[in-house]
């Protein structure tokens, strides 16, 4: 390309022009294989031209991860917690800010941020709960428009960090994460899963999306269509689409959607995967599957080169090419007094008051014990950075009570092995561990700590471990130095980790019967714990030990509790063990052993008080029962201890509010893979029990009455306004919610749905009059029937309150907009998935490109109803268009059950559809049922008058 600048400078370099007109340029320049290098996560420098290495990804869920030490807020279900707008996008500022400023110090920081997640917390079990905000799309949307926000900056042009949305789409377990397919049928597609990502990229705040590893309707999320036809049509900005990590090579060895990586590699470009993560910083081997898939005419090189635009596209807005012009160039703000002090202010607003009988806020002088495996814990997570400064609620207390007034015990068990050759003991030169995620590491996959300490050895006096329970049988065995016993890659055990981490965790243990004595089996590696001549190590066969208990750890807090004025037991998980990325939990339940330690202390104390410092949910609800004061906050970042300390002192009043539904049991919960919330009933919207603590719920230590609730309509909104007043006697924060019901809709309709909130400081006896404009939308559903969002008329209420279940004032509201219509199925059809209720089914893929059909589950015969089919005149012949693998029948059946027409797919494949008739007699207006046996795939019906 020539170019005749009077300066010779190349267009791309020039400002004056537009980002288009300069990805242009620079893309004709580069060269076929220079633009394929630039579809792996790690873009190689092009030195001709001046143009810089490239990195897409740099984790920042509740502040800078994996990089070394950084600000650390409280874990994003925390941030959830707050309610609070206002207060996330200053978090996102700030988290922005130490981006930029640790990038100015280390080129390996990047600038594409991979945050946050928006996978809506559907169901409590699922290990990465932490990550998420909300099980409510509108307020998980409302948080991340936030935080989007001050990630981005207001800089019209530029960008100081471009934020990618997690994880695409409908992704809410672990278990079989990279096989199992999330059914999802359109009404929960386009009312629950799509809201959750739409409203942060419609804001402009959004550079792009991070598809997830499961698959959605039997369809990999990599190739998944929607990201054309919904994602990429709610902005007028090219969006990036970076792949999760190892996902594209998933679609062939896991998956088996296609036989060859380069059939794979095509695919997921055509579908608008831009930036491939896979095989960590080696990018030859994507490189070489990108550059096979073009020479075979798997893909066509306008695909690549619209991937690369959309990647410069991003890096012109962080303004790579214009360091002199990038507001944001340069050193940012790191560690600051602003920084300490917002992470302190977003702890405290995290902070949730589950019951309070009177025993808080603690007086001056109030003797207290803190007891727990949690009390004198600061835990980070898996994207967490370093802690540069630590608080827990034992300093905490200590600060805000003193020393003096304030007693510890932890409550485990101090114990002893022994194995036939002797006492274990830890070598005296123990040192200390190496922190988790620490040390600018790229990839934290660390293994096991320190090599470089002895390991342990048997022989001479015992040493004395802390054995620390963490439920389901799983347990760490900490030294007196403070390390914890690990494995490392040489599998020697040693005392050479800080805290349990890791992507493969190496800290934890189970015991196993055997004999009058125990294995010791080690749960990183699936081995045991053996005696070597060089010490302890794992192995296939382990040696037999006896553990011997030196001091209970009940007892230690029985007594401090019954030497206390008043007990507080912070109890919770690390979030590393049972429930974490790669792991679901298995229960709602709090571990047998932190539940003896509760019970212990208010045997001993009536007055205690059970703080839950947890990635998640627990069902406590005999502690509810028990105890006069419940609280509960996520792990907390580096101000946690200060602020828990400040509301239990009451210098803080609390008012975090749960951002999902807390179940009374485990009997409560659908199936971890049901992601149908309507049918099964999920969520605070549909959920039909009564919880042990509803959504949004949240106590004060002040009172708040609500008035003079009006509710009208004007034009495409509705006006919803109310008055809030403090009618207690201290200042506190109040969190108002709106919620709409449709109790006389056609069709199932939550319960209650949030449309409007707002957090609010009064002072006592103050009152604020509170005005929300509430799209006239957020009254609508998908209607099935149209294919459309509708807003159906009819009689709405408004409900508000201070959760969903707390409800103050109600309203009614008339809307006079679109009336309900039966399906008019001799006009459209019925597609499949297009069902109003399904037993024993599961949406599948129409073919590997788009389009939806419906199979049976696993038992082999399935139903879908159709309500309101409109076959006006009559219908005399119904066509049915199938797959099947094997020997299957479709069925139409009425309502009553009386056969109206069969069919018998060929067997052909899954993908080999075709269309049979048969003679039906149906008018008016009807239900339709159609049954499925076998492995059958039904696409859609279609009738003829």
């Amino acid at each position: 390309m020539t170019d005749n600048r009077p300066d010779d400078r190349p267009s791309f370099r020039d400002a004056a022009l537009s980002f288009d007109e300069r990805v242009e340029d620079l893309l004709q320049r580069l060269t076929r294989d220079e633009r394929i290098a630039l579809l792996h996560q790690f873009a190689p420098a092009v030195e001709r031209l001046g143009v810089e290495a490239f990195r897409t990804g740099q984790e920042a869920l509740h502040g800078v991860a994996w990089m070394g030490p950084a600000t650390v807020f409280p874990q994003a279900v925390g941030l959830g917690a707050t309610w609070n707008e206002d207060l996330v996008r200053r978090v996102g500022e700030a988290v922005g800010e130490e981006v930029r400023a640790m990038r100015a110090r280390d080129p390996r920081v990047g600038l594409n941020v991979w945050a946050p997640t928006v996978n809506l917390l559907r169901h409590p079990l699922w290990g990465r709960n932490e990550e998420g905000y909300s099980e409510d799309p509108r307020l998980t949307s409302a948080i991340a428009v936030a935080y989007t926000r001050g990630l981005r900056g207001d800089h019209p042009v530029y960008w100081r960090t471009a934020p990618v949305l997690k994880h695409w789409l409908a992704h809410n377990n672990e278990t079989d994460r990279d096989t199992c397919s999330s059914s999802i049928s359109p009404r929960v597609l386009h009312e629950y899963d799509l809201p959750a990502f739409r409203p942060a990229v419609e804001a402009g705040a959004v550079a792009g999306v991070m598809p997830s590893y499961n698959l959605v309707n039997g369809r990999p999320n990599h190739l998944s269509p929607l990201l054309s036809t919904h994602l990429r049509t709610w902005t007028d900005r090219p969006l990036v689409v970076c792949s999760d990590a190892g996902a594209p090579s998933n679609l062939v060895d896991s998956e088996h959607y296609y036989d060859t990586h380069e059939e794979a590699t095509a695919a997921a470009l055509r579908a608008g995967v831009d930036s491939f993560t896979d095989h960590g910083q080696d990018s030859s081997v994507i490189v070489g599957r990108v550059r096979a898939a073009l020479d075979r005419g798997l893909v066509e090189e306008e695909v690549v080169d619209r991937a690369v635009r959309r990647l410069l596209g991003m890096r012109f807005s962080l303004g790579e090419f214009d360091p002199e012009l990038d507001p944001y160039a340069g050193a940012g703000a790191f560690d600051t007094p602003e920084h300490r002090e917002l992470a302190r202010e977003a702890a405290e607003q995290a902070v949730v008051l589950l019951k309070n009988d009177g025993l808080l806020p603690l007086a001056e002088g109030t003797r207290i014990a803190v007891v727990g495996l949690l009390a004198d814990e600061c835990k980070l997570d898996w994207y967490s950075g370093t802690l540069i400064h630590r608080s827990t609620p034992l300093d905490g207390l200590r600060a805000r009570f003193g020393t003096e007034n304030v007693s510890f015990t932890e409550g485990a068990d101090r114990v002893r092995l022994r194995t036939a050759a002797g006492w274990v003991r830890v070598p005296s030169a123990s040192g200390t561990g190496t922190a988790r995620a620490a040390g600018g590491a790229l990839d934290p996959a660390l293994l096991g700590g320190r090599t470089d300490l002895p390991p342990l050895t048997v022989g001479g006096d015992p040493t004395e471990f802390a054995m620390v329970r963490w439920g389901e049988g799983l347990f760490t065995l900490r030294a007196p130095d403070g390390n914890h016993l690990s494995v490392a890659e040489d599998g020697l055990v040693r005392a050479s980790a800080d805290q349990p981490g890791g992507w493969v965790v190496q800290e934890t243990f189970r015991l196993e019967e055997h004999g009058a004595g125990h294995l010791l089996a080690h749960v990183g590696t699936g081995r045991y714990v053996s005696v070597a001549a060089e010490g302890l190590r794992v192995a296939d066969d382990g040696d037999v030990f006896e553990i011997v208990v030196a001091s209970h750890g009940v007892d230690d807090v029985t007594a401090a509790a019954a030497a206390a004025d008043v007990v507080v037991v912070v109890a919770g998980n690390d979030p590393h063990i049972n429930g974490r990325e790669t792991e679901d939990r298995v229960t709602l339940r709090l571990p047998d052993d932190q539940t003896e330690l509760w019970r212990a202390a208010r045997a001993a104390n009536p007055r205690t008080a059970l703080v839950l410092v947890s990635s998640y949910p627990y069902a406590v609800t005999d502690a509810d029962a028990a105890l006069p004061a419940l609280l509960w906050t996520a792990h907390g970042g580096q101000a946690a201890g200060t602020a828990l300390a400040r509301v239990l002192a009451g210098d803080v009043s609390p008012a975090g509010r749960l951002p999902q539904t807390w179940y009374a049991s485990d009997a409560d919960l659908p199936d971890l893979l049901d992601y149908d919330i309507i049918g099964s009933r999920q969520t605070y919207l549909y959920h039909e029990g009564t919880p042990l603590y509803p959504f949004g719920h949240g106590l004060s230590y002040a009172s708040f009455s609500y008035d003079g609730l009006s509710a009208t309509r004007a034009g495409d909104t509705v006006r919803v306004s109310f008055t809030v007043a403090n009618s207690g006697t201290c200042e506190a924060d109040e969190v108002a919610q709106v919620y709409v019901r449709a109790p006389e809709s056609a069709v199932v309709r939550p319960l209650r749905q949030l449309v409007a909130h707002r957090r609010m400081r009064l002072a006592p006896g103050a009152e604020q009059r509170l005005e929300f404009t509430v799209p006239l939308a957020a009254l609508g559903f998908w209607d099935v029937a149209r294919d459309r969002w509708t807003v159906d008329t009819g009689r709405y209420v408004l409900l508000v309150g201070a959760s969903s279940t707390d409800v103050r004032l109600t309203a009614g509201l008339w809307i006079d907009d679109e009336e309900p219509v039966p399906r008019p199925v001799l006009e459209r059809g019925l597609e499949a998935a297009d069902y109003d209720e399904q037993r024993g089914t599961v949406i599948v893929d129409r073919t590997k490109v788009s389009g939806d059909a419906v199979t049976v589950a696993a038992d082999g015969t399935g139903e879908l109803v159709f309500r309101r089919c409109d076959f006006g005149a009559g219908a005399v012949t119904a066509s049915a268009e199938m797959s099947a693998t094997g020997p299957a029948t479709v069925e139409l059946r009425s309502a009553d059950g009386t056969l109206l027409a069969s069919y018998t797919p060929l067997v052909a494949g899954p993908y080999a559809y075709a269309t049979a008739g048969a003679a039906v007699s149906l008018s008016g207006v009807r239900d339709l049922h159609i049954r499925l046996r076998g492995p059958v795939r039904l696409a859609r019906l279609s009738f003829t008058g």
